[in-house]
């Protein structure tokens, strides 16, 4: 029996021996499918404390309880290491590490770097290997097949290697790892029908495609779509605002249509692991091969340009009601990337709180999900007492709209509102004290 049939027996079996590299927000939750399914499964993280926490039957995710953590590890479905040496008795590995910009806006693939270093002296034969982080088209085959290849070992043969783009959204209980539909592509034929059988046992939807750049290329195009339409109608707002019109308003009529349109709603800018992220990796690919991604650009330079549009708004407003944002109290309300989760990752918050503070505000924050951070060397804590906080604020600027906030009481209470998310739903409403972006 060869390689690729031994393996497709032992996933089909659930006998396989899994692991997953990158134990964050995408590596944990698609560990305990894994598991869940009645996989043997190994989570492998640099990070101490996270193995600590997964050992001790905790989860350090919001959408994960720390009850299906426990039950996993006690049933030994679910263990934890920093040792990459249990990768010898592996079957199959997910790597799931990040993938983020450096400042100069080009991809930092150092974590998938040295990840494919550790895989390099531990890969063997009757292995497979998927990529999950997002990356250009290419990475997989140019970056990761060469390293594995060292050891003299041929793909397709000896071992397998695909990508899968993760497509996981924080917070959403309809959409899970589980059930959203999980695009496959190996680097060969076996490789496709190896990754194809393990993933297949635990998700409820494979789509396999003919390779993996064109899995890699599909995630791009996934949030490349969203964010060109979110830097759309981003400029939509800053053009409705010149002209005197409700962009909230006009976005609801347009919604209206049945067909042809799909609703965006303006923000204060981008903020999670992909959207801000991932198109960038794609126009500078394009970069390497002379060819300009013009809407990437254009797109990525509007919806950059929105926390200086939001503070550009807090200062007009506080200057209408004769009142300078030099020496004036700035309440920001929610500073994770989105409502109802714990995830600060590119939060548009962070600009607008480092650039109220550049201008001379006192900026104070309130986050039910985020106690502290420390982030460019800004430390701040949550205020405990949001009431009093709303009250004595000069201002109060609305970054992320948790459903947990009393909307109303918020409205009756504080002197002034800039409400970037529309929030307070003042549709046509006439209100002297709330300025919406």
């Amino acid at each position: 029996m060869d390689q690729a049939q031994e393996l497709i027996n032992k996933f089909k079996g659930k006998t396989a021996h899994v692991a997953v590299l990158g134990l964050g927000y995408v590596g944990l939750p698609l560990a305990v499918v894994f598991a869940e399914s009645g996989f043997k499964v190994t989570g492998i993280d640099p990070i101490e404390s996270k193995v600590r926490q997964i050992k001790d039957g905790k989860s350090y995710i919001l959408d994960i309880p720390d009850e299906k953590i426990k039950k996993l590890v006690e049933s030994d479905n679910l263990n934890a290491t920093t040792d990459y040496s249990v990768l010898s008795e592996i079957d199959g590995v997910s790597i799931c590490v990040p993938t983020p910009l450096r400042k100069t806006g080009d991809p930092d693939l150092s974590y998938i770097l040295a990840v494919s270093d550790s895989l390099k002296e531990y890969v063997h034969k009757g292995m497979v290997i998927v990529l999950e982080s997002t990356t250009y088209p290419g990475t997989t085959r140019e970056m990761i097949l060469p390293k594995l290849e060292e050891k003299g070992l041929q793909v397709g043969k000896d071992f397998f290697l695909a990508f899968s783009p993760e497509r996981v959204d924080p917070g959403r209980t309809d959409w899970t790892t589980t059930n959203t539909p999980k695009v496959l592509g190996g680097i060969t034929p076996a490789c496709l029908e190896v990754s194809k059988a393990w993933y297949g046992s635990a998700l409820e939807t494979v789509v396999p495609v003919s390779s993996a750049e064109v899995a890699e290329m599909a995630k791009l195009l996934e949030n490349t779509f969203r964010m060109i339409n979110i830097g759309m109608v981003n400029e939509m707002a800053i053009m409705c605002d010149r002209l005197g019109v409700d962009v909230w308003e006009v976005i609801e009529a347009a919604a209206t249509k049945p067909f042809g349109y799909m609703k965006f709603l303006p923000g204060p800018g981008l903020g999670g692991h992909c959207i801000p992220i991932d198109p960038l990796y794609l126009s500078w690919k394009l970069k390497t091969v002379n060819y300009s991604a013009r809407f990437i650009e254009l797109a990525s330079e509007i919806n950059t340009s929105m926390p200086r549009y939001t503070v550009s708004k807090v200062q007009d407003t506080l200057n209408t009601h004769k009142k300078a944002l030099n020496g004036s109290d700035v309440l920001v309300i929610g500073i994770a990337y989105k409502p109802n989760i714990d995830d600060l990752r590119e939060s548009p918050a962070l600009d607008i709180i480092h650039l109220l503070e550049q201008k001379g505000a006192r900026v104070s924050y309130h986050d039910p999900f985020i106690k502290s951070f420390n982030h460019d060397g800004v430390k701040m804590e949550s205020v405990s007492d949001l009431d009093s906080a709303v009250k004595a604020a000069d201002c109060v600027v609305i970054v992320t709209n948790h459903s947990a906030y009393d909307y109303q009481k918020m409205l009756a209470d504080a002197r002034l509102i800039v409400d970037t998310r529309n929030a307070l739903g003042l549709h046509g409403q006439k209100n002297d004290n709330v300025v919406r972006l």
